[in-house]
C-alpha cells in the first residue's frame, strides 16, 4: 500500500501516553523517544521554531549547515549534542499538557524559518508557494463555486483518470460542478496503471509526489510503481471519484457545437460498442507520456524473440537465462536494467547518447517505522521535511538553466553554477566507475547538467561493471533474426527492449479535436508544434483546457502534481466566473495567446534546453521547445493564483452580445 500508516506493536505500547500527535491521535512516549533518533534535524529544528515562536532556534548552535546536491543532509551538519538538545526540546514540547498553541507565522517569519532549515536563503516571496505546499492554507477554495449560481447548466468532461485528470476531478466534485471522466485503461492511474516494468516508480521523492490536500505517509523514500498506483486509488476512493469515471473508454473525437456552446465527444469502448457524451466544457488530461515511442529499426519484424516497448512489459516474460538486449539509457532503462541484471544470461545496453546521473542515498531506502511515526505524530513534521524536498528538487536548481552570455569556461557547462554542477556530477561518476576507463568515456556527457532530464543511481554504475553486462555505443543500423545491429556487429539476443521514451511532442494522441469554424487542433498544432495560452488553452477551441499540456513540463525539477494542482485552480477559478457570469462560451485571445507563445520561445533561448550539444525530447525537429516550461516553480504558481476573464472573449446565456477583445 502507498500509505503506510505506522502502528505499534501491542507489546511495546506504554501505558503513559500524552500530548496529541499531527493525526489527531495520543503521542507514545517511548515511541516517540526512538522516532526522534530517526529524525531529521533541520526538520526538527524547523518544528521548534514553527511552534514555540522562540529566535534561538534559529541562531547558533542551532543553524543547520547547507543542504548540497539532493542529499537527506539528516544531521544538518551539526554536533552531537546540539542534536541531542534538539530532540530534547521536541519531546518536551509534544508532552507538555496543555501543548501550547503553534505561533503564527508572518511571511518573514516563514521564510526565515525556511532559510535555517536549508542553510541557505530562501527567498521571502516563495511564503505563498510553500504554505500551500506544506499544507498551511489551503490551495483549492470550493466554496467559492458553491456559491455560483445556475451551476446545473454547466457540466464537465475530463479525458484521462491520470493524475491531472484526477485532481481536476477532486477539485469539480468539492466544488459541486457535473463531471464525468472518460478513461481508456479499465483502472484510473495513466502511466502508473500502464507501466509494469521491474522497478518502475517515481524520481521525485515520494513525499512531494503526492497532493498538497492529501499527502501520504509513504513506505519508500522514492515509491515504486504498486505503491504509487494504489495512493491514486486510495485518493480516488477517499474524494468519491470512482463513480464518475467510465473505464474502458477511449475518446475519439471531440466537436465544438457553437448553437449550443457544448462539445459531442465521441468514444470507443472496450467491448466495441461506441457511446456519445455531451458538454459544456472538455478538460483534456492525456498527459504528455502516455504514447510509447518505438523506432523503426530496418529488419526488426524478422526477430524472433520477443521485442516490445517498456511500457508495454508482458505479464508473463521470464528472463531466467535470457540475453537481453534493451535499446535506450533513459529514466525507465535507469530502472529496469539494474533490476533485471541478476537473472539474464547476459544484457546488451544501446546507448544513442549518456545521461547525467546523480548520486542519492535515498533513492532505494525504505521509510522506517520511526520516521512514519515522526510524520503521523509530531505536528507540522511532515510540512517541513515537505518544504526542503519543495526547495532542494524545485526552483534551487533553476539557476544553473541559465546561459551565461559571458561564460568563458568549458562548453559542456552554460554558467558557474552549472560548471560546478557538472565537476560534482563527474567526479561522482568516475569514482563509480573507477578502473573502467572505457566506461567512463562512454558514460560521462559531453553536453550541460539538467540539459536533459537528470537520472538517479539506482545501481546503474555498478551494473554496467558486471561481466555479463555490455554498454555500445555504435549507432543500431539493424535488427536480424537473431540480435541486434551495429555495423558488421551482430549481438545476440532473447529479447529486445526498446527503453526509447514516449511521443512526447504529440499532446494530443490520437484524439481528434474539431473546434470553431471547422479548425482541427491537430491541423493547428501538427504533430510536434503545440502551442496555448498559459499550456491551457488555444484560440478558436472554446471551452476546451489541457493540464499538463504544451510547455508546462518541469525539465529543472519539480512534482507533476504541484502542475496539476496550480493549473486545476486556475481552471476552477475560471470557471467560477463563467458561472457567476452566465458565460456560455469561453475562448483566450488571440493577442495574448501569440505574445504568451512569443514569451515561451523567447525565455526558452536563454535556457539550456535550447542548447546545441544534445538532443532532447523536450525540442522539435525545428528546434523549438515545446514540452517544458521556462519559468520557475515560482513564477507558474503567481501564473495561474486567479483567471481573469478579461482575457477571454465570451458569450453569454440568454444571447447577450458578451465580451470579445478589440
Amino acid at each position: 500500500m502507498a500509505i503506510a500508516r505506522g502502528t505499534a506493536d501491542d507489546a511495546e505500547y506504554v501505558t503513559r501516553q500524552t500530548g496529541v500527535g499531527s493525526s489527531g491521535g495520543p503521542v507514545d512516549v517511548r515511541r516517540l523517544d526512538r522516532a526522534l533518533e530517526d529524525a531529521n534535524i533541520p526538520t526538527l529544528i524547523s518544528v521548534l521554531a514553527h511552534l514555540t515562536g522562540e529566535e534561538r532556534w534559529l541562531r547558533r548552535p542551532f543553524r543547520p549547515t547547507r543542504t548540497k546536491g539532493l542529499s537527506e543532509h539528516a544531521d544538518g551538519g551539526l554536533d552531537g549534542g546540539t542534536q541531542a538538545t534538539v530532540r530534547r526540546a521536541v519531546r518536551d514540547l509534544l508532552v507538555r499538557t496543555p501543548r501550547p498553541a503553534p505561533a503564527p507565522l508572518s511571511d518573514e517569519r516563514l521564510a526565515a524559518i525556511m532559510s535555517n532549515c536549508m542553510g541557505e536563503e530562501v527567498p521571502l516571496q516563495y511564503a505563498g508557494l510553500m504554505r500551500e505546499e506544506m499544507g498551511l492554507e489551503p490551495r483549492f477554495d470550493p466554496e467559492r463555486l458553491r456559491r455560483c449560481e445556475r451551476r446545473d447548466d454547466y457540466s464537465v468532461t475530463i479525458v484521462g483518470a491520470g493524475a491531472s485528470g484526477l485532481c481536476m476531478a477532486i477539485q469539480l466534485k468539492l466544488a459541486g460542478i457535473a463531471f464525468t471522466v472518460l478513461e481508456k485503461n479499465p483502472d484510473l492511474g495513466g502511466t502508473w496503471f500502464e507501466n509494469r516494468y521491474p522497478d518502475c516508480g517515481v524520481d521525485t521523492p515520494s513525499y512531494w509526489y503526492s497532493y498538497s490536500f492529501n499527502p501520504g505517509n509513504w513506505a519508500r523514500y522514492y515509491s515504486k510503481r504498486d505503491d504509487v498506483h494504489a495512493y491514486f486509488r486510495e485518493t480516488a476512493e477517499r474524494f468519491g471519484i470512482l463513480e464518475h469515471i467510465e473505464f474502458d473508454t477511449k475518446v475519439d473525437r471531440a466537436e465544438w457545437n457553437p448553437e449550443s456552446a457544448t462539445w459531442t465527444i465521441q468514444a470507443s469502448r472496450g467491448d466495441g460498442t461506441r457511446s456519445t457524451h455531451r458538454s459544456s466544457f472538455v478538460i483534456s488530461a492525456v498527459g504528455q507520456l502516455n504514447m510509447p515511442k518505438t523506432p523503426e529499426i530496418p529488419g526488426a519484424p524478422t526477430f524472433t524473440g520477443r521485442q516490445f516497448h517498456s511500457a508495454r512489459w508482458p505479464h508473463d516474460l521470464d528472463l531466467r537465462g535470457k540475453r537481453v538486449a534493451v535499446i535506450g539509457t533513459g529514466a525507465s532503462a535507469m530502472q529496469l536494467v539494474p533490476a533485471i541484471r541478476d537473472e539474464v544470461a547476459h544484457l546488451t545496453i544501446f546507448q544513442r547518447s549518456p545521461q547525467w546521473v546523480a548520486r542519492n542515498t535515498e533513492y532505494t531506502r525504505e521509510v522506517s517505522d520511526s520516521t512514519r511515526y515522526l510524520m503521523e505524530h509530531v505536528p507540522h513534521y511532515a510540512a517541513w521535511y515537505r518544504m526542503r524536498q519543495v526547495w532542494a528538487f524545485g526552483d534551487k536548481i533553476f539557476q544553473s538553466l541559465v546561459v551565461d552570455p559571458a561564460w568563458a569556461g568549458t562548453s559542456d557547462a552554460i554558467n558557474s553554477v552549472n560548471e560546478g554542477y557538472r565537476s560534482y556530477f563527474t567526479k561522482y561518476m568516475r569514482e563509480q566507475l573507477a578502473g573502467h576507463p572505457d566506461l567512463q568515456h562512454k558514460a560521462i556527457p559531453s553536453y550541460p547538467p539538467f540539459g536533459k532530464r537528470m537520472l538517479l543511481d539506482n545501481g546503474w554504475f555498478d551494473t554496467l561493471k558486471a561481466p555479463h553486462v555490455e554498454l555500445v555505443t555504435d549507432r543500431i543500423t539493424g535488427i536480424e533474426p537473431g540480435g541486434v545491429v551495429t555495423g558488421e556487429t551482430v549481438h545476440e539476443a532473447d529479447v529486445i527492449v526498446y527503453a526509447t521514451g514516449f511521443e512526447a511532442l504529440n499532446l494530443l494522441g490520437s484524439l481528434e479535436v474539431e473546434g470553431r469554424d471547422g479548425a482541427t487542433l491537430r491541423d493547428r498544432w501538427g504533430d510536434d508544434d503545440a502551442r496555448a495560452f498559459l499550456g491551457m488553452t488555444e484560440r478558436g477551441f472554446p471551452n476546451l483546457f489541457f493540464l499538463y499540456g504544451p510547455n508546462t513540463n518541469l525539465g529543472h525539477g519539480g512534482s507533476l502534481l504541484f502542475i496539476a494542482e496550480c493549473q486545476a485552480r486556475y481552471i476552477l477559478d475560471l470557471l467560477a466566473q463563467v458561472i457567476d457570469e452566465g458565460t456560455r462560451a469561453v475562448e483566450c485571445r488571440q493577442d495574448l495567446r501569440d505574445q504568451y507563445n512569443r514569451d515561451i520561445d523567447r525565455a526558452h533561448e536563454a535556457l539550456i534546453w535550447t542548447h546545441p550539444g544534445m538532443s532532447t525530447w523536450y525540442r522539435n525537429n525545428r528546434g523549438r521547445v515545446v514540452t517544458n516550461s521556462p519559468w520557475r516553480l515560482l513564477d507558474l504558481w503567481e501564473m495561474t493564483r486567479h483567471a481573469d476573464l478579461s482575457e477571454y472573449d465570451t458569450d453569454t446565456f440568454g444571447g447577450g452580445p458578451g465580451r470579445e477583445s478589440a
